[in-house]
C-alpha cells in the first residue's frame, strides 16, 4: 500500500504548487510559482491563510492592498518571464472575489497565465446564507464565482478535498500550454478548504514543468513557403508570441537571411532591436509611417505570434490587399482573416520556414525601400525625444524623450510598463529599447489601473531592472494603491505621471466622432489634484516638476534613489505625435442633429470602404 499523508484541502493545494519547478534557460531549476499574493476574509482566512502560514518558507505569501491590483501584478510577473513563471492569487468570497473578474478578462485577452483562488461559501449550505453570498432562487448551486468560467481557460469549484488530485494537474497544464494559456481559476469553498484526506504522498514529490514548443507541420511549411517564394513586397509583423516564443533571435535571423523587413504590434515591440536595419517600427493605429506605409503595399504578410487585433490591422484595412501566412502556436489566431495558417511555435516555425526558402531573398528595390523609410523614421524618433525648446506644456513625447535621456547609456536595463490612454501610441511610436521585455505593455485589454500594479509585478520578476511606470492621471486616479505595496515589499518603481486633467485620450476620439467635448476632461472648478503629495501619504518619494529641464533632472534622483519614487509633469491634453497612424474603426451615429457628427459619419462609412470583408 503507498505511504499517504492527511493533509487539509488548503495545505494539499499549497504544497503542491510549492513543489513544482521548471528549467532555467541555463539547465537550473527554479519554482514555477513565486507564490501567491493574498488578501483574506472570510472564505480564505481560515483554510487557505493557515495553508499559506504553514508553507510560507517554500511558498511565499505577498499582502496586497486591492484585489483587482495584486492580479494585475501577477499577471505583469508572468509577462516579464514571458510565461515561465507565475503567481497564484486568493481572495475572500463576494467582492474580494469579484474584483478579481476584471484581471481575469484581462489575462484571458493577453493569454498570460494566472492562478485565481477565490474563496466560495458553504457547500454544505448548513450557514447559508453567509455575509457576501449571492443567492439565486432558482439555482442552489449559483455563487459569484460562476461569473469566472467565461473568463478562466480551466475553472473547477473543489467541492471535495480529493479533486485536486485531478484538478492540479489540469490547471497546470492549462497555465503551461503554449496555445491554451491564460487564467485558471480554482473556486475554493470555505468548508472544503478545511476538510482534511489521505493524500499520496507522491502526489507532492518535486515536478519539472516543461514547457513544449508545437512543431510545424511539413505541408503548411510548404504552402506557406511557396506564397513567400513569389513574394515581391513581404512584411513581417512581429506579435507578443515571437517574445512568449523566445524567438528573438530566430526572427533576426529569418528576416537578415531573406531580406524581409519587420514591423512589430503593441505586444510584440522589443521583439527586434529598435535600431535594427530592418526595423520599421511600430505598425497600425498606433503604427510608425515606416511600417504602415509599406504594410499598405506589402503582397504578403508574414504575422508571426499575433491574434491581429484592430489596433495592429487598421480595423481590417491597413493591409487588405496583401495575401496572409500567419505562423502562431494558437490554431484560433493562426485561421484569422482568411490566412494561410501555419500552427506551430515561433522559432521552430521560423527555422522550418526557411529550410523551404533556401536561396530566397526579398526584391532589392522593396528591401532598399524598406531601409531607407525605417532609417528615416529612426531620425525623426530621435528628433522628437531628443532635447529641444518646448513652448508651453510639454506633451507626451517630450516627456518620453525626457525619460529615455536620463539612462545611463542605449544598453541599459530600463523597462517601461504601461497600459491604456495617449501614451500607449506614444511608446509605441517613441520608446527604444534594443533588450526583448524592455517594452511592457497591456494593451490586449487596455485596463485603466493596470500600470502601477503591472509594474510591481514586473519588479518582483525582474528586480535588477529599473521599472519605469508611465500613467496619465486619470489612470492613476482609477488605481494607485499598489504604491504602498510596493514600498512595502521594497520593490522600487519609478512612476511617472502625466497630468493633463483628465480622459485626454477619449475626449480626441470623441471630438474626431463629431462630438462637443463633454464628460471627458475635468472642468475648471474642479480641485487641481496634489500627486506627489498623495504618493508621499503612501511611503514613496516624489516631486512635482514645472518643465521637461526639471524632469530631466528629477529622473536623475529617481534613478539614484531607494524607494519607490514618483514624478509629476503637467502635459498637453491636445498634442500627439502627428506622424504615422492609420484608420481605426469607431461607429458614428447614423443620424444626429450635430453637423459634426454627421460630417464624421460620411467620413465613415467612406473609410470603411478599405475594410477587408
Amino acid at each position: 500500500m503507498s505511504a499517504t499523508i492527511r493533509l487539509t484541502m488548503a495545505q494539499a493545494l499549497v504544497r503542491y504548487l510549492a513543489a513544482l519547478r521548471t528549467e532555467e534557460g541555463d539547465g537550473s531549476l527554479i519554482a514555477l510559482f513565486g507564490g501567491a499574493f493574498a488578501i483574506f476574509g472570510h472564505g480564505n482566512v481560515a483554510g487557505l491563510g493557515e495553508a499559506l502560514y504553514q508553507y510560507r518558507e517554500s511558498f511565499p505569501t505577498y499582502r496586497a492592498h486591492n484585489e483587482q491590483a495584486m492580479a494585475h501584478s501577477a499577471i505583469a510577473y508572468a509577462k516579464a518571464h514571458m510565461r515561465r513563471r507565475m503567481l497564484a492569487v486568493t481572495s475572500s468570497i463576494g467582492p474580494g472575489a469579484t474584483n478579481l473578474l476584471t484581471a481575469a478578462a484581462l489575462a484571458h485577452v493577453n493569454r498570460l497565465p494566472v492562478l485565481l483562488l477565490p474563496g466560495d461559501v458553504f457547500v454544505s449550505r448548513a450557514p447559508d446564507p453567509v455575509l457576501q453570498q449571492l443567492e439565486d432562487a432558482g439555482d442552489g448551486s449559483v455563487s459569484v464565482n460562476d461569473a469566472f468560467k467565461p473568463l478562466s481557460r480551466y475553472f473547477d469549484r473543489i467541492v471535495y478535498p480529493e479533486q485536486l488530485l485531478t484538478a492540479l494537474p489540469r490547471a497546470i497544464a492549462a497555465l503551461t500550454d503554449p496555445a491554451a494559456c491564460g487564467p485558471v481559476t480554482l473556486s475554493l469553498p470555505q468548508d472544503v478548504q478545511t476538510m482534511a484526506y489521505d493524500y499520496p504522498a507522491d502526489f507532492f514529490e518535486p515536478r519539472i514543468v516543461r514547457f513544449r514548443a508545437v512543431p510545424p507541420v511539413e505541408q503548411e511549411l510548404e504552402e506557406a513557403a511557396a506564397l513567400l517564394k513569389h513574394a515581391k513586397q513581404p512584411l513581417i509583423v512581429a506579435g507578443g508570441g515571437v517574445l512568449y516564443g523566445q524567438a528573438s533571435a530566430a526572427l533576426q535571423a529569418f528576416a537578415e537571411r531573406h531580406g524581409i523587413p519587420v514591423a512589430e504590434t503593441q505586444a510584440g515591440k522589443s521583439a527586434l532591436p529598435w535600431d535594427h536595419p530592418l526595423q520599421l517600427g511600430a505598425i497600425g493605429v498606433t503604427g510608425s509611417p515606416a511600417a504602415n506605409a509599406l504594410a499598405a503595399q506589402a503582397d504578403v504578410v508574414l504575422a508571426i505570434g499575433t491574434r491581429l487585433q484592430d489596433f495592429t490591422t487598421g480595423s481590417n484595412s491597413l493591409f487588405a490587399q496583401a495575401q496572409l501566412v500567419s505562423l502562431n502556436v494558437n490554431a484560433f489566431d493562426a485561421l484569422k482573416r482568411r490566412g494561410l495558417g501555419v500552427q506551430a511555435d515561433a522559432t521552430l516555425g521560423l527555422q522550418g520556414l526557411s529550410r523551404y526558402l533556401p536561396n530566397w531573398n526579398s526584391a532589392g528595390q522593396w528591401l532598399d525601400r524598406a531601409q531607407q523609410a525605417g532609417n528615416a523614421w529612426r531620425d525623426t524618433v530621435l528628433a522628437i525625444t531628443g532635447q529641444r525648446e518646448v513652448d508651453g506644456l510639454p506633451y507626451d513625447g517630450e516627456v518620453i524623450g525626457a525619460v529615455q535621456r536620463s539612462s545611463p547609456d542605449s544598453t541599459s536595463n530600463d523597462i517601461v510598463v504601461c497600459a491604456a490612454g495617449t501614451l500607449p501610441a506614444e511608446l509605441h511610436k517613441l520608446w527604444r529599447t534594443s533588450t526583448a521585455g524592455g517594452y511592457h505593455m497591456e494593451y490586449g485589454y487596455s485596463c485603466m489601473g493596470y500600470e502601477i500594479a503591472g509594474g510591481l509585478g514586473v519588479k518582483m520578476a525582474k528586480p535588477d531592472a529599473e521599472v519605469i511606470v508611465m500613467v496619465g492621471d486619470g489612470s492613476y486616479l482609477m488605481m494607485n494603491s499598489e504604491i504602498a505595496t510596493s514600498v512595502m515589499l521594497d520593490k522600487k518603481l519609478i512612476i511617472v505621471v502625466l497630468d493633463n486633467r483628465g480622459y485626454g485620450c477619449i475626449n480626441r476620439l470623441q471630438q474626431a466622432c463629431g462630438n462637443a467635448s463633454f464628460n471627458n476632461m475635468l472642468p475648471d472648478s474642479a480641485p487641481a489634484i496634489d500627486f506627489a503629495l498623495h504618493a508621499q501619504a503612501l511611503g514613496a518619494l516624489s516631486e512635482h516638476v514645472a518643465n521637461i529641464a526639471e524632469l530631466e533632472q528629477a529622473m536623475l534622483r529617481a534613478r539614484a534613489a531607494s524607494r519607490t519614487y514618483l514624478i509629476c509633469i503637467n502635459t498637453d491634453a491636445t498634442r500627439t505625435t502627428e506622424e504615422g497612424g492609420c484608420w481605426w474603426e469607431v461607429a458614428v451615429p447614423e443620424v444626429s442633429t450635430q453637423a459634426g457628427v454627421q460630417a464624421a459619419r460620411a467620413r465613415y462609412e467612406l473609410d470603411r470602404q478599405g475594410q477587408q470583408k
